[in-house]
Formats: C-alpha cells, sequence, structure tokens
C-alpha cells in the first residue's frame, strides 16, 4: 500500500482490498484501526512498535509521528445480507442497511477515539464538509456527544426493522430509520486533542468481510460509497469469492466497477499476486521469518529452552541415499548408457560438464545421487538431440549434436525431482520452502509452520534433539497439506479438488519424462488465451470452478502467458498442492490442454 500509485487518494476515494483468505485484509484492519495505532505510539521502547510505526507512517496513517487518520474496522456480519430479504425495494433495504452502516461506523469510531482512556466523548469534533453545514441537525451536530446520541438512536430504530419476527409495512417504518442520515456525506475531518494539543485527523471506516453481502446487495453498497462528493474515507475488504470469474481470472476490463471509473472514482488493492513475484516473496520469507520466531515464543517447552529462532530448527541440510539406493541408482545409469547406445568417451564428457557445474553451483544439493541423476537426463537431452541431426555419409556412431548439452540449474532440479518420486528423496525442506509452500499467504504459512513447531515441541518434551532433518519436514508439511485440500467444503470444492488432484498427477507424469525438458518439472497447464476469454465470456460452469480455486488458494492464473509465438492463460497449482504431488515450486513449466480437458478433470 505504501508504494501504490493512489496512496494520496485512499482515505477519500472507495478502496476496495482484494484477496483469498489468510491473505491479511482483517490483520491489516485491525492493525490499522485507531485505538490499536494509538497502543503503539504509546510505546515506542520496542523495536516492534517501531517497525509497526514506521510500515504506519508508510502507508499515510501517520504524519511525523502522530496521527493523520482515525480507523474503525466494522465487520460485515450477517445480519447486514439479512436486510436484503426484507420485503422491500432494493433501493429502501440498501438505505436501511446502509444507514445502520454508518451509524454503528461512528459509535465505533467515538469508542475508538476514547478506549485508550486519552479523552473524553467532549474533546472530539467533528467538521463538517462546508455544503452540508445546514443539515447537520440529521447527524447530531458537530459535538461528539451529540454525534453519538444521533448515531444510538438511527441504530437503534433500524435494528429493530430487521430484528423483528415480521417485517413492518413500508408506512409502519420507524421515523428515526428513513428519517435523513448522512454521517459519511456531512464529515470532512475531526479534530481530536492528541499529547495535549489539538491535531486534526481523516475519517476512514474499513468494511470487513463484504463479501458475506449479497451481491447485488454489495453492488448497491459500493455505488452508495462511490459518490465522488463523499470525503469520509472508505474501505471495503473482500475475498475473491465477491467478483465475477472474469475478474478472478483476471480478463481485460471484467473488473465490476459500476458505472464509476477506475483509479478517479475508486482503487483497487490486490493482497496478492502482483507483478513482481520475486520482490514479493522476499519480503514475505522476511514477515514469515519473523512471524515464526514470535510463534517459538509463545510455546513454553521451547521458550524455556531459549528456543528463539525458527530456521535452525529447520537444516536445509541435502537429504541422502541410502547405500542400497545408491546402488540402484547406479546400475540404473548403467542401463540408461546401454540402452541409448552412448559410448563411454561420451559418458565421460557428460560427466565432466555435470561435475564443473556442480562444483560452481551455489547449491548445497550437489552429492553423488544428484550428480548421477544429472548425468541420466543429460544422457537422454543428448539421445534426443542426436536423433535431430542432419545425417551425413560419414556420420558417426555417437555424432556430436547441433546444439551442445549444458548441465544447468534445471537439469539439476530436473534430477532432484525425479530422484523424489523414484527414491522417495526429500524435494521440500527448509524454511524457504515452507514460506514458498504458502504462496506468501500469513494464514497458511502460519499452519504450516504451526505443524512444524508442534513436532519440535514433542521432541523437546521428550528430550531430544530439535532439529527436524529433511524428510521428517516433509512428511509434516505434507501430512498438513493434504489436510487442509480434505478440508476444504466451499462452494465447488468437490470440483476443485478432482481438478488439482488430475492436474498434479499429469504434472507428476511430466515431470518424470527422462530428458526433464521442462527442468524440474510442470506445476500447470496452460490453456490457449483465446479459448479462455472465450470460456468465460460464455458463462460456462468451469470459470465458476475455476473461480472458487483461485479464491480458496487451490490454482492461480496467470494470464497472456508468451511462450512458443502463443498466448496462453496459466492454471498454476498452489504450494499446498505441489506439497502432496510432490512438485517443483519453480514457476513457468506447463502442459499444454484444453478447456474440455478442465471440464472433464472437474467433472463439469
Amino acid at each position: 500500500m505504501a508504494k501504490n500509485k493512489h496512496k494520496d487518494d485512499m482515505f477519500e476515494v472507495p478502496v476496495r482490498i482484494i484477496g483469498a483468505p489468510g491473505s491479511g485484509k482483517t490483520m491489516l484492519a485491525t492493525l490499522a484501526e485507531f485505538k490499536m495505532v494509538e497502543t503503539i505510539l504509546s510505546d515506542q521502547s520496542s523495536q516492534t512498535n517501531r517497525d509497526l510505526a514506521g510500515a504506519l507512517e508508510a502507508a499515510g496513517f501517520l504524519d511525523n509521528g502522530r496521527p493523520r487518520v482515525a480507523a474503525v474496522r466494522i465487520p460485515m456480519e450477517s445480519e447486514y445480507r439479512q436486510f436484503w430479504e426484507l420485503p422491500y425495494d432494493d433501493a429502501i433495504k440498501t438505505k436501511l442497511a446502509f444507514r445502520l452502516l454508518q451509524a454503528r461506523a461512528m459509535l465505533d469510531l467515538i469508542r475508538n477515539l476514547t478506549t485508550n482512556g486519552y479523552r473524553k466523548v467532549e474533546d472530539i469534533k467533528f467538521v463538517a464538509r462546508t455544503s452540508f453545514e445546514a443539515q447537520l441537525d440529521q447527524i447530531g451536530g458537530l459535538s461528539g456527544k451529540g454525534v453519538q446520541d444521533r448515531a444510538r438512536v438511527v441504530q437503534k430504530a433500524i435494528y429493530s426493522v430487521a430484528a423483528g419476527l415480521r417485517a413492518p409495512k413500508i408506512e409502519d417504518l420507524p421515523q428515526d430509520a428513513i428519517a435523513p442520515y448522512a454521517p459519511f456525506d456531512a464529515i470532512k475531518h475531526l479534530e481530536i486533542i492528541w499529547q495535549g494539543q489539538k491535531i486534526t485527523v481523516n475519517p476512514l471506516v474499513m468494511l470487513d468481510d463484504v463479501h458475506a453481502l449479497h451481491p447485488d446487495q454489495l453492488g448497491g453498497l459500493f455505488e452508495t460509497l462511490s459518490h465522488r462528493e463523499m470525503r469520509f474515507g472508505r474501505w471495503l475488504m473482500m475475498r475473491l469469492d465477491a467478483l465475477s470469474p472474469s475478474a478472478v481470472l483476471r480478463a481485460p476490463d471484467a473488473q465490476e466497477t459500476f458505472n464509476r471509473s477506475k483509479g478517479r472514482d475508486f482503487v483497487d488493492i490486490k493482497m496478492q499476486g502482483h507483478s513482481d513475484r520475486n520482490t514479493e516473496r522476499k519480503q514475505f520469507r522476511k514477515m514469515a521469518v519473523d512471524m515464526a520466531n514470535r510463534y517459538l515464543g509463545l510455546v513454553q517447552s521451547l521458550s524455556s529452552r531459549n528456543v528463539t529462532k525458527f530456521d535452525p530448527l529447520l537444516p536445509s541440510t541435502p537429504p541422502r541415499l541410502t547405500d542400497s539406493q545408491l546402488k540402484k541408482l547406479v546400475e540404473s545409469v548403467e542401463k540408461e548408457q546401454k540402452k541409448l547406445k552412448i559410448g563411454d568417451t561420451r559418458r565421460r564428457e557428460i560427466e565432466q560438464l555435470t561435475r564443473t557445474y556442480l562444483n560452481a553451483s551455489k547449491s548445497y544439493d550437489t552429492g553423488e545421487e544428484v550428480a548421477l541423476a544429472m548425468l541420466r537426463i543429460l544422457m537422454h537431452q543428448h539421445d534426443v538431440r542426436r536423433k535431430k541431426a542432419i545425417p551425413s555419409l560419414f556420420e558417426e556412431m555417437d555424432p556430436d549434436p547441433i546444439n551442445p548439452l549444458k548441465a544447468s540449474s534445471d537439469v539439476a532440479h530436473g534430477a532432484r525431482t525425479h530422484l523424489h518420486h523414484q527414491y522417495n528423496r526429500p524435494l521440500h525442506y527448509g524454511l524457504n520452502d515452507v514460506c514458498d509452500a504458502s504462496n506468501e499467504n500469513a494464514e497458511l504459512f502460519l499452519q504450516f509452520s504451526g505443524a512444524l513447531i508442534e513436532m519440535i515441541e514433542t521432541k523437546a518434551i521428550r528430550g531430544q534433539d530439535l532439529t527436524l532433518v529433511a524428510k521428517s519436514q516433509e512428511n509434516v508439511l505434507r501430512e498438513k497439506a493434504l489436510s487442509i485440500m480434505n478440508e476444504w467444503s466451499f462452494q465447488y470444492a468437490r470440483q476443485v479438488r478432482a481438478l488439482v488432484d488430475t492436474i498434479g498427477k499429469d504434472c507428476v507424469e511430466g515431470s518424470m519424462a527422462p530428458n526433464a525438458p521442462l527442468g524440474g518439472g510442470p506445476n500447470a497447464i496452460g490453456v490457449l488465451e483465446s479459448e479462455m476469454r472465450e470460456t468465460l465470456s460464455s458463462g460456462d460452469e468451469i470459470s465458476r470452478v475455476l473461480k472458487h480455486g483461485i479464491a480458496n488458494g487451490a490454482i492461480s492464473v496467470s494470464r497472456d502467458y508468451g511462450q512458443g509465438g502463443k498466448k496462453w492463460a496459466l492454471i498454476e497449482l498452489t504450494g499446498t498442492v505441489c506439497l502432496v504431488h510432490g512438485l517443483t515450486f519453480n514457476r513457468g513449466g506447463f502442459l499444454e490442454r484444453d478447456v474440455a480437458y478442465l471440464r472433464q478433470s472437474a467433472g463439469c
């Protein structure tokens, strides 16, 4: 948010903050509430609070260490949706829910400003927009007490309409429920006492989980909140579920705008899926390490042993094959050499390529089994290339291919993937892999790290060494990932599970190609962009399956991906699914498929 190009407008125009479950929407709203900001600023002795204050300053909530924004979080509970069940016109139902929302926002705003005991209601003064000064009676005036009293009356009147056993007739609605009441339109700023001085702050209401509203109700609310004259800050925190399949799948011009101009009338912020994925991944890894270290401090059996760092408990020491497994691998390589009719001289050349690469590699995983698996892959690559060579009258038994072989990181990743599926050698271990398995999702990371810490705690209780070897790490992560998938209960969960399992199995098969053409293997399928656009525009059921798969962290999508002179829509498996199927986390490798494959896989 601090780097968003619309940063200066985010406290005056509507902002839609969109993300998958666990992407941090509620955490952001909770942290930004005024009472929390005030608590952070009141104690700057800890590094954590200083870091948080720096982040709030960068995001515009502070100005030179003083509050610039008075924010309040309003959970959009199910009772707001109940208004949509009332037997009134849509416009009336929207007005009732919106007025209740405004009344609660004003009450919670005043409560936030007074919770910590630094000021009283009488110390709060509201500043009206110039054009609204003649209509201040409807909101209770500009004093904190007057606004509070009026909000209580409106809340009670409107709540009685939805809470009754039978909705009253239109003509019987309480007067306080239908009388003009528009504090969001009227109020521009607030004046409060801060450390003995009067300061001006901008009001902000953060509506959390607006996806719980009826889709038409959400549309009406957004239109109401998008009036250009309104200066009361308003953020709508929503899951991807609230958007259309086309919008979730990022089809051009598919995002709902409700006749508003994006960038001028409202701003969209995605909690995940930024264009600079590498930067996002690095930032998440840094944040995740801090979260995990704090988690350790809450575990008594570990804190009593002065265990404060998570990383050393998950060593990245490469796993090793047993002697019998290594012997089988050596025999397998020799059989492949004979089968491919590769001479000893050629083999020695390939072995030299492999040794040269591994000696210069920065990876720690460069053991004998990796070298042998790379040798086997390179022999198959050599066989493919020499078959494409132009024959000559004086052709040798084993001619040099036109394109020389190269030992690379892709070949090494392919070798590790082969070893994983053929010899059950761990593929995912170490803290970075735990972070990457989480797809930059804080909630998922805590689930994975929590499962690991639980095993570490058990070892501590038993007086054992606390570190987890690679095999133990991967077993815990895979078991947790499988549990997460089995617990999916969202709409279309059955179809999503069938889809990702089919893609996962096909990607495993693709990963085991002897010449490893996709390096560590595929973890996605690609559908021609033109076919995907046609499917989305037709409203095909598979588009809804994909939408819920993305919204709930089963898959992600990359549109207009260029490869082979074509544009592709990539349906990528997330870290959770990749753990279950033993697939690489590296992105880019995909299998070419079509929409019919998606339908069949999902059972649509």
